[in-house]
């Protein structure tokens, strides 16, 4: 994977209980019309989630996922761009790479060695996330000694066990309130240009997380478009290679200008 600045990874979720944008996406229609919309605004990216992995969510069937998630691969499977499947799930990610997807996000972090296998033998990048306990339990008293020292570790040792086992390309994503507190996600958003100087591309998806309802007073998740820009433009100074982002196009416009900006002309 190789491209010149921070490119945008838009959330595509085809499931009835996101967060932010449940049932939305939900129709195949309404899917593929919103993927579109996304691919022509400039996304390099459509992450397509069948399965919420908000704070506090049941996991459903891998049957259910790939249900959800296999006809609109299938139907964006080369239309332009690229597809990533965010899932916990091996065999969601197999069925997804035959189908035509491009990229496995594992919020798991790679720690299943079956997720390595299928991507290594697929030839797939993986983006790998850090996550303190799992999502039905991980912001149930998230604590660290030192969350930077120890999520930034977490990442370059498994990046490291996912190259060893074949896997070709990865990227680094912190987590942001994925088992963190707001101190611990203003640490990480802090401490970025400690993982971008490394090798690997990383990843950042502070998209209407509930950060920025802590930082700004703004408690539903839809209205926190602004406050993500405001995190993913200070991503993007720091040097991260993607923004996972809902609002997908406002974000392509706003990195063609910071990066307008940050040229020498």
């Amino acid at each position: 994977m190789s491209w010149i600045g921070t490119a945008v990874m838009g959330i595509l979720n085809v499931t009835p209980d996101s967060f932010s944008d449940g049932r939305r996406h939900f129709e195949l229609a309404e899917a593929l019309a919103s993927a579109r919309r996304m691919r022509d605004a400039g996304v390099l990216v459509l992450d397509i989630g069948g399965e919420s992995t908000r704070p506090g969510a049941e996991p459903v069937p891998a049957e259910t996922e790939l249900d959800r998630i296999l006809p609109v691969i299938r139907e964006l499977a080369g239309e332009g761009v690229l597809l990533s499947v965010d899932t916990l799930k091996p065999e969601v990610a197999q069925a997804a790479l035959n189908a035509g997807a491009h990229l496995i996000n594992d919020v798991g972090g790679l720690r299943d060695p079956e997720m390595r296998r299928v991507c290594a033998e697929a030839g797939a990048p993986a983006a790998l996330m850090h996550m303190q306990g799992e999502p039905r339990t991980m912001q149930q008293n998230p604590s660290y000694d030192d969350v930077v020292a120890e999520v930034f570790a977490f990442l370059r040792e498994q990046a490291a066990v996912a190259r060893a086992a074949g896997v070709p390309d990865v990227l680094l994503d912190p987590g942001i309130g994925f088992g963190k507190t707001r101190e611990h996600n203003l640490a990480l958003l802090r401490a970025l240009p400690q993982l971008t100087a490394g090798p690997d591309g990383v990843l950042v998806g502070a998209s209407r997380k509930r950060l920025i309802d802590y930082l700004a007073d703004v408690p539903r998740a839809e209205d926190r478009d602004p406050g993500t820009l405001a995190l993913h433009l200070h991503a993007a100074s720091t040097g991260v290679a993607l923004v996972r982002a809902h609002a997908a196009g406002a974000h392509v416009q706003a990195l063609r200008v910071q990066a307008a900006l940050d040229s020498p002309g």
